[in-house]
């Protein structure tokens, strides 16, 4: 596999990227939700309705099991950044894979 002198300035940057990025990360997605309850009279039933939240839920996989749990105000200030700090591990993470993919591509020695 060779890279390209543009393609290997790429990879540099994204590397480098992703070692500062290093740090505390969570798993999972966050979502910010807001839902009716069952109460038939409520305001959240009206038209326009009136939904109770916003809530913040964080959701993941345990054990092959998909696992919510609402945080807190104090709770989503506190991991804010670790949701976003994973996010752009991720995003990074997906940016290395599809440049890796159009270096092997693009290599000399790549069979066709």
């Amino acid at each position: 596999m060779q890279a390209s002198p543009a393609q290997r300035a790429a990879l540099d940057k994204i590397t480098a990227e992703l070692a500062a990025a290093a740090g505390p990360a969570l798993p999972g997605t966050l979502t910010i939700r807001a839902y009716p309850c069952g109460k038939p009279a409520c305001s959240c039933r009206a038209d326009p309705p009136r939904l109770h939240g916003p809530y913040a839920e964080w959701t993941r996989k345990i054990d092959g099991k998909t696992v919510t749990r609402r945080l807190t105000p104090a709770e989503l200030a506190g991991w804010q950044p670790l949701f976003d700090n994973a996010k752009k591990i991720r995003a990074l993470l997906a940016e290395l894979q599809d440049l890796t993919l159009e270096i092997i591509k693009t290599s000399p020695d790549q069979e066709q």
